[in-house]
């Protein structure tokens, strides 16, 4: 058999066997990535909201770099991280560098304008369709906001798992700031790219595969919830709004 058959049969038995070590790092990795997607939800939610149905001087600046910042390069991130966790840096005080935390700020960084961006969107075209309605029955910027957020709840979901679709797969961060320690800060990607470079090809594919795996979830967790709102919803408005326009009327 050719190599490659080879480490592919290998790598299935890897899998198959579960195997501890590739467990170990595929249960870190979605730890990480888990970690940093409840950070920047948390914040990218409200902030997106926010910003899709408030007005203010230099708004169109702010999404101008909001959006510059949806191509930020990883290693970039994981560079500055890097120097701000460094004992001459800043934030050297905390000890994070090389780090379980360190890994988790520095994909949270990179999910943040992913999260914020795509919330601020899908605020803004639900503030454009029903947002006339609610101004005029005098409800304001916060309770609009929050009136939104419940109707587009269901597509906030796929934000959600975009992020952490985002998060998971991402490389060049968390090797800078992690170090790709053995035991400690190894995650899928980092393994895989030194596995690689190891000759480790067995490994290197089985999370692969895994990682594979992760992304091809997500994706159908997105289809599946995409149909499911169609086919209940028929395109028609959330309940949310329906109910407060009902109680002002």
């Amino acid at each position: 058999m050719s190599t490659f058959t080879d480490s592919v049969v290998a790598a299935g038995g890897l899998l198959v066997s579960g195997d501890p070590v590739l467990l170990a790092i595929v249960g870190r990795s979605l730890a990480v990535s888990a970690s940093a997607c409840v950070l920047a939800c948390g914040l990218g939610l409200v902030l997106g909201a926010w910003i899709a149905v408030t007005r203010f001087a230099g708004r169109a600046l702010l999404l101008t770099v909001l959006n510059t910042l949806l191509a930020l390069p990883s290693v970039v991130v994981g560079l500055v991280i890097y120097l701000l966790l460094s004992r001459s840096g800043p934030l050297g005080f905390l000890g994070w560098l090389f780090s379980f935390k360190a890994m988790v700020l520095a994909q949270t960084i990179l999910v943040l304008p992913v999260v914020t961006a795509l919330t601020r969107q899908t605020i803004e075209d639900a503030d454009r369709a029903h947002g006339e309605q609610l101004r005029s029955l005098g409800a304001g910027s916060f309770a609009r906001a929050l009136l939104l957020v419940a109707d587009e709840r269901y597509a906030l979901v796929t934000v959600v798992i975009a992020a952490f679709g985002r998060a998971v797969s991402e490389v060049g961060a968390v090797m800078i700031v992690g170090g790709n320690i053995d035991g400690f800060t190894r995650v899928m990607t980092t393994a895989i790219a030194l596995e690689t470079s190891k000759g480790d090809l067995p490994l290197a594919l089985a999370l692969g595969f895994v990682l594979l795996g992760v992304v091809l979830v997500l994706n159908l967790a997105i289809a599946a919830l995409r149909s499911w709102r169609e086919r209940v919803d028929g395109g028609a408005a959330d309940p949310a709004i329906s109910r407060h326009l009902e109680l002002r009327s």
